[in-house]
């Protein structure tokens, strides 16, 4: 069986026709370094999430143990989430974003 290709690139063509589209193409390649924190920030509010959403859906009456060991685990990791996205802002001495690249 034959595999039908519906775009084809060539080298760095279709990268290289955006950059000259854009007003200022050094926006395609900046970057910003986000703190670890952060990072474990967003993964603590997404875990936390899915798992309040998982204990609702447990029936309560049935699996009452599930249904708090669900919820209670999804705070604790949202509260986690919370503090590890504030932490930087709130403690002086912590990591913020960098600024500059090194």
């Amino acid at each position: 069986m034959q595999k039908v290709s519906l775009v084809s690139f060539k080298g760095n063509s279709f990268i290289d026709k955006i950059h000259s589209a854009t007003k200022n193409s050094a926006d395609m390649t900046d970057t910003v370094v986000v703190p670890r924190t952060i990072f474990k920030g967003y993964l603590g509010v997404m875990t936390g999430t899915t798992l309040v959403t998982l204990g609702g859906l447990v029936d309560r009456k049935q699996k009452p143990k599930t249904f708090k060991s669900l919820m209670a685990g999804g705070l604790l990791a949202s509260m986690y989430g919370t503090w590890a996205f504030v932490r930087p802002f709130v403690l002086k001495d912590a990591p913020g974003v960098a600024k500059n690249k090194e």
